[in-house]
């Protein structure tokens, strides 16, 4: 027979992960779209990181509040 296990053991059936929420899209995106932008106005890789920091600034900001 096999014995019970304890009340506080882990249960991986009736553990429901934590709600993450995606960020990181919004990196992506944003270096598309800075990318792009940029490249309109003859500085391609100024938008792209323009694009990456106002992105990273918007995931971190999720993060910050699903904390």
């Amino acid at each position: 027979m096999n014995p019970e296990p304890p009340k506080d053991a882990s249960n991986s059936s009736t553990d429901r992960p934590q709600n993450r929420h995606g960020g990181g899209v919004f990196i992506a995106i944003g270096a598309i779209v800075g990318a792009i932008g940029g490249g309109l106005m003859g500085q391609a890789s100024a938008g792209l990181l323009a694009g990456l920091a106002l992105g990273a600034l918007a995931a971190v900001f999720i993060w910050w509040q699903g904390r």
